[in-house]
């Protein structure tokens, strides 16, 4: 039986930290594993010590090129999704890679954004992202594109159940 609270774990490429952080596990479904992060939780960004300011859900998709974050005002990012490798369970620590390609959905006009090209063009080079990496990480930007545009799932309204449960 799975325990309650889960750890996320995002790394670069070469290792390096990216992201880490305590979850409540909120559900497992067909799409993946939705946690949910609160005001208030300790967490680590870029090696630093940090606490999360605005509360988020994050759904860990079981196979896909990407994890997608869902956040309340005032963050101006409604639907913010990182491309990343296909997330590595141990336990109830998943690790995810960081590809630096993100797409977005702004809250207040709804325009979907390609973001970090600049990044992940950089990072290619200086980490060696292998040519299946490449195509994966850009195929999955590609996608996600549409997805946040067209009322797909889980970027409709899946999602807001869950934000509910994890507070102002």
């Amino acid at each position: 039986m799975p325990s309650e609270m889960v750890r996320v774990v995002y790394t670069k490429y070469d290792g390096s930290a990216h992201r880490d952080y305590p979850a409540r596990r909120l559900n497992e479904d067909d799409l993946g594993v939705w946690v949910g992060v609160t005001r208030g939780t300790a967490s680590v960004y870029h090696g630093q010590p940090s606490v999360e300011q605005i509360p988020f859900v994050l759904l860990i998709p079981h196979h896909a090129w990407w994890t997608g974050m869902f956040n309340p005002p005032p963050r101006t990012s409604e639907v913010y999704c990182d491309i990343t490798t296909p997330a590595r369970w141990e336990g109830d620590t998943v690790h995810i890679v960081d590809l630096d390609l993100d797409v977005s959905r702004r809250r207040d006009s709804g325009l979907i954004e390609l973001r970090d090209e600049d990044e992940f063009e950089e990072h290619r080079v200086r980490f060696g992202y292998p040519g299946d990496v490449v195509r994966e990480a850009r195929a999955a930007a590609g996608r996600l594109v549409v997805a946040l545009g067209d009322g797909s799932e889980p970027f409709a309204s899946a999602y807001r159940k869950w934000l509910s449960t994890v507070g102002d």
